[in-house]
């Protein structure tokens, strides 16, 4: 199978297979079927859009969401169901590139998670058990301990980790040791999608999917064509993340949509569910080539990391995910595995969420770099605040022009090559 270059979302598509998607089942669509207008419209039902939608509902604005499948149907609703904090970069370099707001807003992010969870009830599996990133060689051990340094400089509260801390919790000796926060958490992102669309239509928010967008026009407001209407709006969000398309010009080019795989286990044993994550924290690993896992709330292992720059839809599964989990964690070989699947993370050049600006009328905000449950979820509310109130609503981060990655659509096979490199250098 050829490497997909190019976003090609196909509209009404079902659910891929994953272990989220056998959790919650099939649900009505309701697509736009005629023409309306609305204050705001949102392009893209992912967690940042419904975030988005649903503050500005709450706060008495009129709101359409256009989706091209589903609500969640991207990453938002197949990631690692880790809610994280924190960008790529050590809070210096941020405060540097985008000041020291970005910083605070980032590590706080994972609490907006829990407070949303909280005050409205969703349904979605949430846990705040903390998390780590952890290092598995002495050069990654080194700069996990400078972020710490960093982190506790600006009164953060993270805790350092031993080697032997981190094999007491995870159940191997992988790790040289790592940071621990007590703000992460973990929720099942598909039920989250899901239950933030629910809460922005109790809103008043209308979210309509199979409802792709097909042109957009910016004149004195926007008009946005899909197949069964147009929708008129004085402001628009597009939220399209790594499923970004060709609706506005250059966008997609600025963007790495790089893939990421999971393989989920059959429920573990108590005894095994004891020595993993026993908490329920989720953990991701630092450095270039980087796997994540948590145990869920069925209590199957989700392990993710690398894997094929093409969709696999359920139908191919992982080989190097399952023996990196199988080598750490031989009882799996017994327990077996369930599920596998893969979605979009959105990378940008310079591992930061864009902000674009089209005029006083238009947002954009795009490439969350693995960080997209807590960010997302924080960001809507701001980018709703933007669009409600103008240029004097503050953003986090820096707004910014479109810029194209050089050689971008040939992504794909320098993301391979690297991923070859770094696994070999890695072993």
């Amino acid at each position: 199978m050829p490497l997909i270059d190019i976003v090609r979302t196909k509209a009404s598509s079902g659910l891929p297979p994953s272990a989220y998607a056998a959790d919650v089942g099939s649900t009505d669509r309701v697509g736009l079927m005629s023409d309306i207008r609305t204050d705001v419209a949102i392009v893209g039902a992912g967690i940042m859009g419904l975030s988005t939608a649903l503050s500005l509902a709450e706060s008495g604005v009129n709101v359409v969401v256009l989706e091209a499948n589903e609500p969640g149907w991207g990453a938002s609703g197949r990631n690692g169901g880790q809610v994280n904090s924190g960008l790529k970069h050590a809070p210096q370099i941020i405060e540097r590139d985008q000041g020291a707001e970005a910083v605070r807003f980032s590590y706080d992010a994972p609490n907006r998670v829990n407070a949303l969870v909280q005050r409205l009830g969703l349904e979605c599996d949430y846990v705040n058990g903390g998390g780590y990133r952890a290092a598995t060689d002495a050069k990654l051990q080194r700069e996990v301990d400078e972020l710490i340094a960093q982190l506790e400089r600006r009164n953060i509260p993270v805790q350092s980790r031993s080697a032997g801390d981190l094999q007491a919790a995870t159940g191997t000796d992988r790790y040289t040791g790592g940071l621990f926060d007590p703000a992460a958490g973990q929720l099942n992102p598909m039920k989250y999608s899901r239950a933030l669309a629910m809460a922005a239509q109790d809103a008043g928010a209308a979210v309509y999917s199979n409802s792709p967008v097909v042109k957009a026009f910016q004149g004195n407001g926007w008009v946005l064509d899909t197949p069964g209407g147009k929708v008129t709006a004085e402001k628009v969000l597009f939220a399209t993340n790594g499923y970004t398309d060709g609706l506005i010009p250059r966008l997609r080019r600025s963007l790495m949509p790089v893939f990421s795989t999971i393989a989920a286990s059959r429920p573990l044993p108590a005894a095994v569910q004891a020595r993993i994550l026993a908490g329920r924290e989720v953990l991701y690993e630092t450095g270039l080539v980087t796997y994540y896992y948590r145990v869920d709330a069925q209590g199957r292992f989700l392990f993710g990391g690398r894997g094929p720059m093409r969709p696999i839809d359920g139908a191919e599964a992982p080989g190097h995910l399952q023996a990196l989990a199988e080598r750490l964690w031989p009882e799996l070989r017994e327990i077996g595995w369930e599920y596998y699947w893969n979605g979009r993370v959105c990378l940008t050049a310079d591992h930061y969420p864009h902000v674009h600006e089209f005029g006083e009328t238009g947002l954009a905000c795009v490439g969350l770099n693995g960080r997209g449950v807590a960010m997302a979820t924080a960001l809507g509310p701001v980018l709703a605040a933007r669009l409600r109130d103008g240029r004097q609503a503050a953003l986090p981060l820096r707004s910014s022009q479109i810029k194209p990655v050089p050689f971008q659509p040939f992504w794909p096979l320098g993301v391979e090559a690297r991923l070859m490199w770094n696994g070999l250098v890695g072993r």
